[in-house]
């Protein structure tokens, strides 16, 4: 673990690496040449605008980077509407309004940027950022930019709008599940951005407008407090998180909740435990080759993937992975600064979160998590949907897989999924699904990969691995196919194979498969380079595959993946789809 003085410098660097990369008015970051979903000069306007989540906190904390006259020049000319450089007018569910927040923080956390603007520069300011108040956006987390901007008036002493941050923030509210747990608008998906996004804004929100609105300050403040005793699951012991969803090129964002928690003094866990947790996580980042050559961040996730990128993802998105660094406000004499780093909390082994329809286990030690899913579903339809939300199961060790084409099964993105095919070698698995349950036992799906086919899923965690159990009901003859965790091709050590399980074996970890319920073959399936999140390397993904006629048929499987050697194959684990009875070491369990 390091000092506060060492993540200040590293951030310094990040964004000095950029500076070279800004446009000639210092107004935009050009920090490559692939495209998002608006105009180029949108896309840098984000850039330069995402450095200041590092930035500020910072100037906050009490560093003055020497370069900092460098982000007074482009806020001056990119707010003056008389200058080439001017960020523009801002209209409906622009992404303008998403980038705005970034100064309500600054505003809020008072840093030289705005001491030092003039009286008309500080109006300019003022005028670009009140656009947010009249313009419509997304009924998602995009509802706390506008709210944000107010706070921020707020805080310098400007004129701002109550009924802006009710309006906005009363929208939020039918998003709220319980427990701690938000969704990124009706119906959408339970990933990082309810931390990332719902409870850091909503912690900015509760710390810096207590004496206005005490009421809702307090709702938000105990709403995350619920979260964190769900959200603690999904980092290791080591400080790396469980890869799943979308947005994931923002990299170390999975933990600005934390720097949230620190920033308020939220009373979650000791100032030791919650440091640890965010010092251990960006070192973990710190390991990976995720920073180009030219010392910009890149897309993608452990390195450089455009294959996972969203459609809003520009070449300078991923630096809102700095919203994790709001820790450098803090005073070096602050508690969290001045406690040492303490391990996890003990955690169960397997742990149930109904609201996101996941359950969480851990291993020996808290080293690898794991997360069984039931399946998310959003009309939005993001890139590579399936594969990010969809699957069983979601490893902090293994990652997950993308799919590469949509013809042959090495594409597919097998892992931790069952495929179907006609028999063309093109393949479907689990998308929306019909119902979903959580219990502490399962997690429970039915779902549809055709409209006349019914498949219901159990997903049962074990401290060892998981087991699934899956009734498929189809009127015709399909291929089939179902996937463990993807292990690293190029770290293969040794292949073990029988007619009913396959297991991989590498340097650091195992995967394994074995078959427990129907005729079923164990075979390999490796796929493409730069399919997996975690590493570059083609993945190797155990397998068991048959034939299905039409009918009802049962199927059954013991997954285990692990850090370490590989385990010895499960003899107490038995399944009879006669009776729908599982029976794990002695225990029974009635599949219903």
């Amino acid at each position: 673990m390091r000092t506060k003085q060492h993540y200040s410098a590293l951030v310094q660097q990040w964004i000095a690496a950029a500076l070279p990369h800004l446009s000639a008015d210092c107004t935009r970051l050009h920090a490559g040449n692939t495209a998002a979903q608006y105009p180029d000069d949108v896309a840098g306007m984000e850039g330069f605008v995402r450095l200041l989540w590092g930035l500020f906190p910072l100037m906050s904390g009490g560093t003055t980077p020497e370069w900092q006259e460098t982000f007074l020049t482009g806020l001056r000319n990119g707010c003056n509407p008389q200058h080439p450089g001017y960020w523009g007018a801002v209209g409906d569910n622009d992404q303008r309004c998403v980038e705005m927040a970034a100064f309500g923080l600054g505003l809020a956390l008072q840093t030289p940027l705005w001491s030092q603007l003039t009286k008309t520069e500080q109006n300019s300011l003022v005028h670009w950022l009140s656009q947010s108040a009249e313009v419509a956006v997304p009924n998602n987390n995009w509802h706390f930019f506008p709210a944000l901007i107010q706070v921020g008036l707020k805080c310098v002493g400007r004129e701002y709008d109550m009924a802006v941050i009710n309006h906005h923030l009363d929208a939020i509210e039918p998003f709220w599940l319980g427990n701690g747990w938000y969704c990124d608008g009706e119906g959408k998906p339970r990933d990082y951005y309810i931390s990332s996004g719902f409870h850091f804004y909503s912690l900015l929100y509760s710390h810096f407008m207590q004496d206005v609105d005490p009421e809702r300050c307090l709702r938000y403040r105990q709403r995350a407090q619920q979260f964190a005793k769900d959200y603690v699951y999904y980092f290791t012991a080591d400080g790396a998180g469980i890869p799943f969803g979308r947005s994931l090129t923002y990299r170390f964002v999975q933990a600005a909740y934390w720097s949230a928690v620190a920033f308020t003094g939220l009373d979650v866990f000791t100032p030791g435990i919650v440091k640890g947790l965010i010092l251990r996580h960006l070192d973990s980042w710190l390991a990976q080759p995720f920073i180009n050559a030219d010392g910009l961040f890149s897309i993608g996730y452990s390195y450089p993937n455009l294959i996972m990128a969203e459609d809003y993802n520009s070449p300078g998105s991923p630096y809102w992975a700095l919203k994790a660094m709001l820790i450098l406000a803090l005073p070096e004499e602050s508690a969290f600064w001045q406690a040492e780093c303490e391990p996890l909390p003990e955690l169960d082994a397997t742990h149930p979160v109904p609201e996101a329809g996941q359950i969480i286990v851990h291993s020996a030690k808290n080293r690898h998590a794991w997360m069984l899913m039931s399946g998310q579903f959003d009309k939005n339809n993001f890139v590579n949907f399936e594969q990010k939300y969809c699957k069983f199961a979601y490893s902090s060790q293994f990652g997950f897989t993308l799919e590469r084409g949509r013809y042959g099964l090495n594409h597919a993105a097998v892992d931790s999924m069952l495929l179907f095919s006609n028999g063309d070698d093109y393949y479907r698995g689990r998308r929306e699904c019909d119902s979903v349950s959580v219990s502490h036992e399962w997690v429970r799906s039915e779902w549809r990969p055709w409209n006349d086919v019914a498949v219901t899923s159990w997903l049962i965690p074990q401290q060892s691995g998981h087991i699934r159990i899956h009734r498929v009901t189809t009127p015709r003859p399909l291929s089939c196919v179902e996937g463990g965790f993807a292990a690293n091709h190029h770290q293969q050590t040794r292949l073990t194979s029988t007619p009913e399980a396959v297991t991989v074996e590498t340097t650091h970890d195992y995967s394994q498969i074995v078959n427990l319920s129907g005729d079923r073959q164990a075979r390999l399936i490796t796929t493409p380079p730069n399919s997996n999140l975690l590493y570059a390397a083609p993945a190797d993904i155990p397998c068991l595959s048959t034939q299905l006629g039409a009918g009802t048929h049962w199927l059954a499987c013991f997954v285990s993946a692990d850090p370490g050697a590989a385990q010895a194959l499960p003899e107490t684990i038995h399944f009879t789809h006669s009776t729908q009875q599982l029976t794990v070491n002695g225990t029974s369990l009635t599949i219903v």
